[in-house]
């Protein structure tokens, strides 16, 4: 199982999964994408679809030949280009809090509320982030993670663990390179909704987040979504209800483990 995180968090995002996963025989591959909370190393394409190509090649040369997908945030639009990208290699996937660039939908209440709009334009609008924000890392990231937990929350230590890991000029440049890609993957993602995938999809949303808006989005670009929305989670259900997050993929990936590619 590949575990693909968004922006801005770490792969602390899947400390409270990894040991109900490890409990069910599932063997866990945590993956850090490009300049997510680690650098870059070199400045690559932070187009989505780039990033899914180079993904796929990694795990081929690790020998991964079959294998199921968990993305959450960018790391699912990853997933899902991925999965179009290599159908016969991913079992399943499952995508955690993302509606992919240019699918058109409403985030329903109490998410709608809770779930920050501000920081796409922010960070779409070039130079402006690179002036208001070095110095300020607390208020910029911190009011992201605080908002987007809702009512929830997260624990302070993660919270400040996930700053302090975006806390330089490469994790700030890569972050605004994952939105600013947005022409480029909104191209990519309406390919796609004219040949739909047919690997089945786990669609988690958190009730003070994405919701259900989650699933909704995903039928365009699947032909195989099964939707849940986990009631006391926002933007991190795999961090905020860890437990009912962990039964629903195992439950879900071991229906699909041993299907047959399409």
């Amino acid at each position: 199982m590949v575990l693909l995180h968004g922006w801005p968090v770490t792969e602390t995002h899947w400390q409270g999964l990894l040991p109900i996963l490890r409990r069910s025989g599932f063997t866990s591959v945590p993956v850090t994408l490009p300049g997510l909370g680690k650098p870059a190393e070199s400045t690559p394409s932070f187009r989505k679809s780039d990033l899914a190509h180079r993904l796929g090649n990694d795990l081929s040369e690790r020998g991964l030949a079959r294998f199921s997908l968990v993305g959450h945030d960018w790391g699912g639009t990853v997933a899902i280009l991925l999965t179009a990208a290599m159908p016969q290699a991913v079992n399943a996937v499952v995508i955690e809090e993302e509606i992919l660039p240019g699918i058109d939908i409403d985030i329903p209440a109490p998410g709608a509320e809770h779930y920050p709009s501000w920081h796409g334009p922010f960070n779409r609008t070039p130079g402006l982030a690179e002036q208001l924000v070095p110095g300020r890392e607390d208020a910029y990231y911190g009011t992201f993670l605080r908002q987007s937990a809702g009512p929830p929350g997260l624990a302070p230590d993660t919270v400040r663990s996930y700053i302090d890991a975006y806390t330089t000029a490469d994790a700030l440049e890569a972050g605004l390179g994952y939105y600013r890609s947005r022409a480029d993957d909104i191209a990519d993602v309406q390919r796609l909704q004219q040949n739909p995938i047919h690997t089945p999809v786990l669609a988690i949303g958190g009730r003070y987040a994405m919701g259900s808006a989650v699933a909704d989005g995903l039928r365009t670009l699947s032909t195989d979504v099964t939707g849940l929305v986990l009631e006391r989670s926002g933007h991190y259900p795999a961090e905020q209800e860890p437990e009912p997050a962990a039964e629903a993929i195992i439950e879900f990936l071991q229906r699909h483990r041993d299907q047959p590619a399409p």
